[in-house]
């Protein structure tokens, strides 16, 4: 008699452990994928000219883009060294959409402003660069 209701004891104070592991499981999993989702690795700015902005996606669109950037004076007496870059944009930054596309058909060198997320998402865009804000070089 004594040992059964030991055992109901043991029982019922493991369920209570498991419950409260599995609960404290699913809130650190749900904190790590929000801060994987939100949190900015890096910011910083691209300077260059917007080669291409394209909505892609079969399920999801999004909208990526490609910058091409010159680094002159790194080496004398050379040509400068181009190198891309790719980035999203959020689907809900419509203005920012539109003026990649206006500097990407008239050619002029811009600022990107950007961020770095820590993770991709499929509905979010291919890259882990998000431009933020297109700023025209001002021509000197």
């Amino acid at each position: 008699m004594e040992s059964e209701s030991f055992i109901k004891k043991t029982a019922r104070t493991t369920m209570k452990f498991i419950k409260r592991a599995l609960i404290i499981a699913l809130l650190l999993g749900l904190a790590v994928l929000a801060y994987m989702y939100w949190g900015v690795y890096e910011r910083g700015v691209w300077a260059g000219k917007v080669l291409s902005v394209s909505e892609k996606g079969v399920i999801f669109k999004t909208f990526e883009g490609k910058i091409s950037m010159e680094s002159f004076g790194a080496l004398k007496g050379t040509s400068p060294i181009a190198e891309t870059r790719d980035f999203s944009v959020e689907g809900s930054a419509d203005q920012i959409i539109k003026d990649l596309q206006d500097v990407a058909l008239q050619g002029d060198r811009v600022n990107l402003h950007f961020v770095k997320r820590y993770m991709t998402f499929p509905w979010r865009g291919d890259t882990k660069y998000f431009v933020e804000k297109v700023e025209r070089a001002s021509s000197n």
